[in-house]
């Protein structure tokens, strides 16, 4: 897919936010819904998207919606990183298919960092463990 689009309704995010797909959430308000990615790249790998918007990335997120998402974000990866107690803190965002984007709704990646640990490939593996993923988004929630 190009940069840019339209966007398209039906993304796997957009169907999420719309309660038609399940997600493990950590996080939901007004502004934003974070849960943990599916196909983690490593423990604890959460994702942060915006809600009332059809921006497929950065570059097409309105501006006046843009801080408040922002914030949520930081207080997402600051909850992962009190809850996980990692070396750090990956914040990651990709647009278009050539930067690595996979699904064309915007979206923040967090990943806490172990040093030594190594991270698996964007998008690919196996499905992670349901109620794995459901016990690090209880122990991360804790935190918000």
């Amino acid at each position: 897919m190009t940069l840019h689009a339209a966007y398209d309704p039906d993304n796997i995010f957009a169907k999420m936010l719309r309660g038609e797909v399940p997600a493990v959430k950590v996080f939901e308000d007004d502004v934003a819904l974070a849960f943990m990615d599916i196909f983690p790249q490593v423990e604890g790998h959460t994702l942060v998207i915006p809600k009332d918007v059809e921006a497929r990335n950065l570059l097409d997120m309105p501006a006046d919606k843009l801080g408040p998402y922002m914030q949520r974000v930081q207080t997402v990866a600051q909850a992962v990183e009190k809850a996980l107690q990692p070396d750090g803190v990956r914040v990651m965002q990709f647009n278009g298919a050539p930067a690595g984007q996979t699904v064309y709704h915007l979206h923040f990646h967090i990943l806490p960092m172990v040093d030594g640990s190594e991270t698996r490939r964007h998008a690919s593996g196996a499905p992670a463990d349901m109620d794995e993923l459901k016990a690090l988004a209880t122990k991360i929630s804790a935190h918000l």
